[in-house]
């Protein structure tokens, strides 16, 4: 699918404080163009999370950049490429190839799934083209199969993990249950979950994987009440319609009747808007961004509603921030050569609409930058349409993300 366009004009508010900068270095653009992919869940159970409105988000920071740089921007003609990764890895290795080498994409973007993700960055590795991965959450990224082609944008099991973990278990939580997907990404979380709350002074008491993905969830919920000690939390991992199918069978086996509460690994907005917020009212959970944190983030909200109908998620301006950030690497250097555009994002600062007080780690090339610890509204204090968050806290990037990068990691 190739789709083209550049959207509305960007509003000045919400172009980076870090993304100024006119061309630099030599070079030129390949091809004449530069080509954004973007590769993911389209179809299935991330497609409402990530899906078709990543593609729009990708459009709206093309137009951003248009708008800013006009005449000066040294990639005067970009298009927008995409692909469905069916959340199969073998789909996605032929994906990336095809975007790289027939549609002559410059950066791949999004790839949600974290056994995909791996794919992709495998295949920039070996084709030395770059990937910024938004949709999964794999701390593997930056540990051993980390590469210099390949970036860590938005969020990862470490961070979610040391957010919603570590605070439950503090506040008295301390007996879990976790139930995990059986991939890549659900095994990171069950490692990061268990690290978390142990190191809290809790206990996983039992962690189970399941099939991914999955509709019938009812073995693991009536395991939960019997298990001895008897866990104050079941810690879901799943993500997307894995994790709506599971809350309804949470709810309809009244497990939180039963004395067993409920803590999401992973939970976005379009899975509370897709269940309602009474089903997961009071919920906590570490979310990378909300579209109601602020007036930026708002601005930006409406901007991306009026082209989808629909509040943004994380991700989505995850994809919106990572887009642009590319953009402005190839005007800074001046050109899309791959190893140019890695010197021109290594250890940038990142402040937009997405990230605040954001660095990509040069060692790692990891972004930091803040977090939150939300809490889902219950339906009577819900305001407005898809308002339904509540942010409990500010997590600062040093603290939020691993702190030093993995010694596996070797670019």
């Amino acid at each position: 699918m190739r789709l083209m366009g550049w959207g509305g004009l960007a509003a000045a508010a919400l172009l980076a404080a870090g993304c100024a900068g006119g061309p630099g270095g030599g070079g030129k653009i390949s091809d004449g163009r530069v080509v954004l992919g973007v590769l993911n869940d389209q179809s299935a159970i991330y497609a409402d999370l990530s899906g078709r409105n990543s593609i729009e988000a990708v459009r709206l920071a093309v137009a951003d950049y248009k708008a800013k740089y006009g005449d000066k921007a040294a990639a005067k003609e970009i298009e927008v490429v995409a692909a469905d990764h069916q959340n199969k890895p073998d789909v996605a290795n032929t994906k990336a190839q095809e975007l790289y080498d027939r549609q002559r994409a410059d950066v791949i973007l999004d790839v949600p799934t974290s056994s995909a993700a791996l794919a992709v960055a495998n295949v920039a590795k070996n084709k030395k083209k770059i990937f910024i991965d938004v949709g999964a959450a794999t701390t593997e990224l930056e540990g051993k199969q980390c590469n210099k082609y390949t970036f860590h944008y938005g969020y990862n099991s470490y961070m979610l993990a040391h957010g919603t973990g570590t605070a439950l278990t503090k506040d008295g939580a301390r007996n879990w249950y976790v139930v995990y997907p059986d991939y890549a990404f659900g095994q990171d979380m069950n490692k990061t979950f268990t690290a978390a709350v142990q190191a809290a002074g809790g206990r996983v008491v039992k962690s189970d994987p399941a099939p991914f993905p999955n509709d019938n969830f009812s073995t693991f919920l009536l395991k939960a009440p019997g298990l001895n000690p008897k866990p104050q939390v079941l810690g879901t991992m799943q993500a997307g319609g894995d994790l709506v199918n599971l809350v309804k069978q949470y709810n309809e086996y009244k497990l939180r009747d039963k004395g067993v509460g409920l803590a999401a690994g992973l939970l976005f907005l379009t899975d509370i808007h897709s269940l309602g917020p009474d089903a997961m009212a009071g919920t906590r959970f570490t979310d990378s961004w909300y579209w109601n944190f602020d007036a930026t983030n708002r601005a930006w909200a409406d901007r991306f509603q009026a082209k989808t109908g629909k509040r943004p998620t994380s991700v989505h301006a995850s994809n919106y921030s990572a887009a642009l950030q590319y953009l402005e690497a190839v005007q800074r250097g001046g050109t899309d050569k791959p190893d140019t555009i890695v010197t021109q994002l290594e250890g940038r600062q990142v402040n937009d609409v997405y990230s605040r007080n954001g660095t990509i780690r040069a060692e790692d090339h990891l972004l930091l930058h803040d977090v939150y610890l939300a809490q889902v509204k219950p339906k009577a204090d819900v305001k407005e349409p898809w308002d339904y968050e509540r942010i409990l806290k500010t997590i600062p990037a040093a603290e939020a993300f691993q702190p030093r990068p993995d010694p596996a990691c070797k670019l």
